[in-house]
């Protein structure tokens, strides 16, 4: 013999069963990464011999500042597989409220030390690398990269992210 108990639990996971496969249970709400690594360019397009300025944007979305980061950048696995196309970083700097400054470390090795002091809760850092295409590059390719960041917060936790991909840059012939 059932129970009012046994047939009220079991009407009600089948009523929760039939409300989660038809999508109409309660969903929890994400929190935002802890730190978002965000990239952009100045031009989706370029010649041999010019230049474009790649801007990567790190933002602390925790209630703790960030005290350290480290990031890598890497070319794409298309971009390398075309060996005509020559490119180099010449240039870094970091938006400031005084303007922009001089950074160090360009190239693909340790970008994190670019992005200046503490980063307080809510707020964003700013590193434009210049990215210059060779005068004797190959033309009618994309030059992309992607990165892995980690940061470390002032309550001792730390994240870690990536795969993040910068926007392509076409070469175009003039």
């Amino acid at each position: 013999m059932r129970s009012p108990l046994m047939t009220r639990l079991g009407l009600g996971a089948v009523l929760a069963l039939a409300l989660a496969v038809f999508g109409m249970a309660p969903t929890a709400s994400a929190d935002p990464a802890p730190a978002e690594l965000t990239f952009a360019t100045d031009s989706a397009t370029t010649t041999p011999g010019g230049a474009v300025n790649l801007s990567m944007t790190i933002t602390n979305n925790k209630t703790y500042d960030i005290w350290f980061v480290y990031q890598t950048i890497e070319p794409t696995w298309l971009t390398t597989q075309r060996p005509d196309l020559k490119y180099a970083f010449t240039g870094c700097s970091l938006a400031t409220a005084a303007g922009a400054t001089p950074c160090s470390g360009t190239g693909p090795a340790n970008l994190g030390t670019n992005y200046g002091a503490t980063i307080p809760p809510g707020q964003s850092r700013t590193v434009t690398l210049t990215l210059q295409v060779a005068a004797d590059s190959g033309c009618n390719g994309n030059i992309g990269f992607y990165s892995y960041y980690y940061a470390e917060f002032s309550d001792s936790t730390n994240t870690s992210g990536g795969p993040v991909y910068t926007p392509q840059t076409r070469v175009l012939c003039a």
